[in-house]
């Protein structure tokens, strides 16, 4: 029966992902979004709640469909952090008044005082996360990324 040295430096996986990018890409957002869980749980904000409160710091009151569709979180999740956001005083959410039947959600002056202790700590956690990257490096992984994560237009 073979045998796994625990101590052995990987070797099949770094050639996987020269071979499938996709995995790679994968893997690596794996790592990332662990890196930004970690650290958004020591600021105790959730990831979600600070992007939550950053859109609407930056781009005022919003539905929480328009917060979901915009920061990618899935909609039953998004009731869940603005509920918890809610709660904390960070946000209030109050009925649309050009759509009765949905809410708009806003930032309370608690809330940008927590957004900017958060964002604070994000320079240090970035440097942290992306230290095997050149700051050149970063640029051109940022520039990739966003070819990638816009959208494609309808066939």
């Amino acid at each position: 029966m073979p045998t796994t040295d625990q101590n052995a430096k990987p070797t099949y996986f770094p050639r996987l992902a020269a071979e499938r990018l996709d995995i790679a890409l994968c893997r690596a957002s794996t790592t990332v979004a662990r890196a930004g869980e970690m650290h958004a749980s020591a600021q105790g904000l959730g990831v979600g709640q600070h992007l939550v409160l950053k859109m609407l710091a930056a781009v005022g009151a919003c539905s929480q469909q328009t917060l979901s569709e915009e920061l990618r979180i899935d909609r039953s999740v998004m009731v869940s952090v603005c509920d918890d956001l809610e709660k904390s005083g960070y946000v209030r959410r109050e009925r649309n008044p050009h759509d009765r039947r949905s809410y708009a959600v806003t930032v309370t002056d608690a809330g940008l005082d927590r957004l900017r202790a958060a964002e604070a700590a994000i320079p240090a956690h970035l440097d942290a996360t992306f230290a095997a990257l050149t700051p050149a490096e970063r640029v051109q992984l940022t520039a990739l990324l966003g070819k990638l994560l816009v959208p494609k237009p309808a066939e």
